[in-house]
């Protein structure tokens, strides 16, 4: 008797598949796997950075040179356990069913920035509520709500057509005007930048005539000048951009500092940790600016490495929209990726000097709790649209379907798995069975001299295998030996 989990003879045998296991097509799997990696390493980066570009300042304020990794990691644990959390949950968990109910509470939060209790910033802005040492940004998580608010009414519009065009704008003003517009009077410029970009996005991915898209950004470019040169502090941003060495000492010192950091780090970077701007020279080091920090530690070549892996990022994204199974999950994973692609994009404009400065960190990079939470979140949404990504279906799936399985007789003890055309078995083993059954299981080999089903009665006859019955036996002849000797006489027939 052989043992369990091996063929007669000694071979082992495969394990047999697991019943109901699936096996995810390789479109889906490659770019999930890519974004997990993509993930990963930046935030596994964006650790190392935050610990190089803080350990002086946390040393002289705090006494602890890993204060800000420490608190960073927390943070990243938390985002960590919420992103697994969405990614193994159905998406349309939240963009449907559970999005009433997280749009007010988006509203809410949003709402509590303006009271006493929230706190302001240096410069008299309302974007933080302070909870037990915690500075929590509301705006970062409404950018997920207005992406799941777009993306399950232009569903609803577009693919279901259980809206109107007019009921469709008018939820549309509602449900991604007024989050917007409180993130706007914080005031947030740059966060309202970066959804307004990905809306954008998102009309164009999901048909939106495109006269609409061009004035949405005229008028969005419009307002975001008007409210930036309101004021003289967003007007001195403007005016810093231009001409940053006309107040070298004032509101141009931190991005000058940051020129220097990029002009030190040459092609290579001085090596991670030996970065001389991070001494109370550049502001912010581990926030805003980091990426002046990694352009002077890593060099261009680590600068450009950073870019290539978000590029990625947006590469692994897209891809999982563009398989997404309806139009929700389509701009969901396009909306999420356009996102931390544009803050990206916002973040490093305004550290080389190209565009005003907007406060917006590099997500997964920079040092901040709502920031790595958020970002982490989006990866968890990303994820979700492609675990419940699935094949299209064709005649062949309900062919298959339509199939019948039936246990093998006879098969051994480490078979469990039901089989379509029966188990091997030893020749020995076959001819008793044969002889047993009167109907063969499975395939069977029929015996030589039977007329081809189908064939005419005096059609021809095969040899046969026993020389019994009426049938007409061919005869070859005599051996090879024989028809030399006799001059080599063909086959006779009889």
């Amino acid at each position: 008797m052989a043992a369990a989990g091996t063929r007669r003879g000694g071979r082992p045998q495969s394990a047999p598949p697991r019943r109901g296991a699936s096996v995810v097509p390789e479109r889906f799997m490659r770019p999930r796997l890519i974004l997990y990696v993509i993930a990963a390493i930046l935030v596994g980066f964006g650790l190392l950075m935050v610990y190089s570009a803080s350990s002086v300042t946390a040393l002289a304020d705090m006494g602890d040179a890993a204060y800000y990794l420490k608190r960073q990691l927390g943070f990243a644990a938390v985002g960590l356990v919420l992103a697994l959390l969405l990614a193994r949950s159905d998406y349309h968990l939240w963009s449907r069913r559970l999005l009433r109910p997280i749009w007010f509470a988006t509203i809410l939060i949003l709402l509590l920035v303006f009271t006493p209790f929230a706190g302001q910033d240096a410069l008299g802005a309302n974007r933080w509520i302070n909870i037990g040492g915690f500075g929590l940004q509301p705006s970062e998580f409404a950018k997920i709500t207005i992406v799941l608010t777009a993306a399950n009414l232009a569903e609803g519009y577009f693919e279901e057509g259980s809206l109107t065009w007019r009921e469709f704008v008018k939820l549309l003003v509602v449900g991604v005007g007024v989050p917007l517009a409180l993130i706007i009077v914080q005031p947030d410029k740059g966060s309202t930048m970066v959804l307004g970009i990905t809306i954008v996005v998102m009309g164009y991915l999901a048909g939106l005539p495109k006269r609409y898209l061009v004035g949405f950004l005229v008028a969005g470019l419009l307002a975001f000048f008007a409210l930036s040169l309101k004021d003289d502090y967003s007007r001195q941003r403007f005016l810093t951009m231009l001409n940053p060495w006309a107040d070298p000492y004032g509101t141009g010192y931190q991005l000058i500092q940051g020129f220097y950091a990029f002009a030190s780090g040459g092609l290579l970077g001085v090596g991670i940790g030996f970065s001389k701007q991070k001494y109370s020279y550049l502001p912010m080091a581990h926030n805003d600016f980091i990426f002046a920090v990694i352009g002077e530690e890593c060099g261009l070549v680590g600068a450009l490495g950073l870019l290539a892996g978000f590029a990625l990022f947006l590469w692994a994204g897209l891809e999982i929209a563009r398989h997404a199974p309806d139009l929700a999950g389509r701009l969901i994973a396009a909306g999420c990726s356009s996102l931390v692609i544009v803050q990206l994009l916002l973040n490093v404009a305004g550290v080389l000097g190209i565009f005003p400065l907007s406060g917006k960190p590099i997500p997964f990079v920079s040092y901040g709790g709502s920031s790595i939470i958020a970002s982490l979140m989006l990866v968890g949404l990303i994820a979700s649209v492609s675990r419940h990504s699935r094949l299209p279906e064709t005649t062949h799936d309900s062919a298959r379907r339509s199939w019948r399985v039936s246990e093998a007789a006879g098969a051994p003890a480490a078979y469990d798995a039901p089989s379509l055309v029966g188990e091997p078995r030893r020749r020995s083993e076959r001819a008793t069975a044969d002889r047993r059954s009167s109907r063969p299981r499975g395939f069977s080999v029929v015996a030589g001299g039977a007329r081809p089903r189908g064939s005419a009665p005096g059609g021809p006859r095969v040899r046969s295998a026993t020389g019994e019955g009426p049938r007409r036996r061919i005869d070859l002849g005599p051996g090879a030996a024989e028809r030399l000797r006799n001059g080599g006489s063909g086959p006779r027939t009889r």
